[in-house]
């Protein structure tokens, strides 16, 4: 009886791992020792006409029905129902055809290869007198359901996000993008965890040069484990010193189709519900997903309000204490005339309590992260009122300073990136810390030294200002103002993808002079 051709594939003699030894008093005794005293680890030994064999399998990863059902039942039945002996060699093949009813199998004849299937979920069937190995995909460990997003909420949207599981994630792309030409490209990062990491995109719209290079920069990591996405993103980002984010993170899956379509990559990584899309740049760092669910006027309003928060969560505070201590002459009369009656008994210059409100604002912010739910509410309401209503009355602090204090913290956070909105907070100390210094020269200094230093950061290739510096008016279309849907007939010109029409230019004009309703 010749071996099937899955079995030969699988069993090439080249692997460089621990092989399986033809006794199975030796296989067990080596894997009990691989793997310690763990008691997770379940090792059923049974005869099958009249050779010893064993099932291992991983407690808490594997379905147990499908174990004692599918696999343990049969096996043992065979057994019981015919006792004339058998070869090894034989009986191996029959349990390949017959007993081995999941949709993955497949065949190790090394420890190494045996490991890591084991670990991810597979049971293993050893023989007595096989140097083979038959592994049965049997996952069935708990898992979080598809919720709504925590972070990126729409009123007009899909209401799922992305989960700890990674199948369950790449479902969740697959089902938005239907084409045959939707790569998904597993591998296993980390040299103790070995934690799935997939990369995914559209094949014959993304850029061959991004791609490489994104496999490039993978290839090279060299890690004990990775945890999460975030693991990823620190190992494969142009720039580890710059605090803005250069790859962007989502948990929502309709943004990452949006991604893919328009000619990025992504990378989802097993066990973090957050996405990596590749490459990003600011522009796409200030959109949020429902800018594409709204009307054109409606999306341009959001982003314009968006990008106004963003320069006030970044700039207020520091304007405040330019304008105060340095150039008073600059506020209009009136107010002029109500800062200074209000700040007439204050023990502390503007910057103290600029300073003051900011870090108990980071304080707050922090302890409402770490506490429970119901209770972090309570802390952030509460605590901002009775803090600034007792700084005002102590003396240590003006109204107008926890108004514009309050003011900054609402506009950070409409910035609908995370990691985005970390940096603006930690640039907006060093722009108190310029204007402190130097007043609005200082803070003019530092919007040239931001400006600066973001013209030279890259995303794989890709500026970070794109389409601002260098200028693509073609590429305008879709940023501060988002002009009408049917006006943006290309992808983006700096991702240089393979096909850069998303529709046909004469069917949407056609559409829009109204020829098609004529005929009707």
């Amino acid at each position: 009886m010749q071996l099937p051709e899955q079995i030969k594939a699988s069993g090439d003699d080249s692997s460089n791992g621990v092989p399986i030894d033809k006794k199975i008093k030796n296989n067990i005794e080596y894997f009990k020792k691989l793997n310690g005293d763990s008691d997770d680890v379940i090792i059923r030994e049974i005869r099958i006409r009249g050779l010893d064999a064993a099932v291992f399998y991983l407690e808490g990863m594997v379905d147990s029905r499908i174990i004692n059902d599918d696999i343990l039942k049969p096996l043992m039945k065979k057994g019981r129902t015919q006792k004339e002996k058998i070869k090894a060699r034989e009986l191996f093949l029959q349990i390949v055809d017959e007993v081995a009813p999941v949709g993955e199998m497949k065949i190790v004849q090394d420890f190494d290869e045996l490991t890591l299937l084991f670990m991810s979920g597979f049971a293993a069937i050893f023989l007595d007198g096989c140097t083979r190995v038959i592994m049965l995909s049997v996952q069935g460990w708990e898992m979080r359901a598809i919720e709504q997003p925590d972070i990126e909420n729409v009123i007009r949207g899909p209401k799922d996000s992305f989960t700890e599981t990674i199948r369950t994630n790449t479902t969740l792309v697959r089902r938005r993008i239907r084409d045959p030409n939707l790569r998904i490209i597993t591998t296993q990062i980390g040299r103790r965890s070995k934690t799935d990491v997939v990369l995914t995109y559209i094949q014959g719209i993304v850029n061959p040069s991004l791609l490489d290079e994104i496999k490039k920069r993978m290839d090279t990591i060299d890690i004990d484990a990775i945890i999460g996405s975030g693991y990823v993103e620190q190992l494969i980002q142009d720039s580890w010193w710059t605090i803005f984010p250069t790859i962007q993170e989502t948990e929502r899956p309709d943004r990452v189709a949006a991604a893919l379509v328009e000619g990025k990559a992504a990378i989802l990584v097993d066990n973090t519900p957050f996405a990596l899309i590749i490459p990003a740049n600011l522009n796409m760092m200030m959109m949020s997903p429902e800018d594409s669910y709204l009307r054109w006027v409606g999306g341009t309003i959001a982003r314009l309000i968006r990008f106004g928060s963003s320069f006030a969560a970044m700039l207020l505070p520091s304007l405040y204490i330019a304008f105060t201590s340095y150039h008073p002459e600059m506020i209009p009369f009136g107010l002029a005339i109500a800062i200074a009656i209000n700040r007439e008994m204050l023990v502390f210059p503007a910057y103290v309590e600029v300073f003051l409100l900011e870090l108990s604002m980071e304080l707050l912010r922090e302890a409402g992260i770490r506490l429970p739910g119901p209770i972090s509410q309570t802390i952030g309401i509460v605590g901002a009122i009775v803090i600034g209503t007792a700084a005002v009355e102590a003396g240590l602090v003006g109204p107008i300073v926890v108004i514009i204090v309050a003011f900054t913290a609402i506009s950070s956070f409409v910035v609908p990136t995370v990691s985005l909105g970390i940096a603006i907070r930690q640039l907006r100390f060093v722009f108190m810390i310029a204007a402190t210094v130097l007043g609005i020269y200082g803070v003019m200094l530092g919007l040239l030294a931001l400006l600066g230093h973001l013209a030279t950061l890259k995303s794989f290739g890709v500026d970070y200002l794109s389409p601002f510096a260098p200028l693509r008016i073609r590429d305008l279309k879709d940023t501060i103002i988002r002009m009408p849907l049917p006006s943006m007939h290309t992808r983006p010109l700096s991702l240089k993808t393979q096909d850069p029409d998303r529709m046909d230019d004469e069917r949407q004009d056609d559409l829009q002079r109204g020829t098609d309703s004529d005929k009707y």
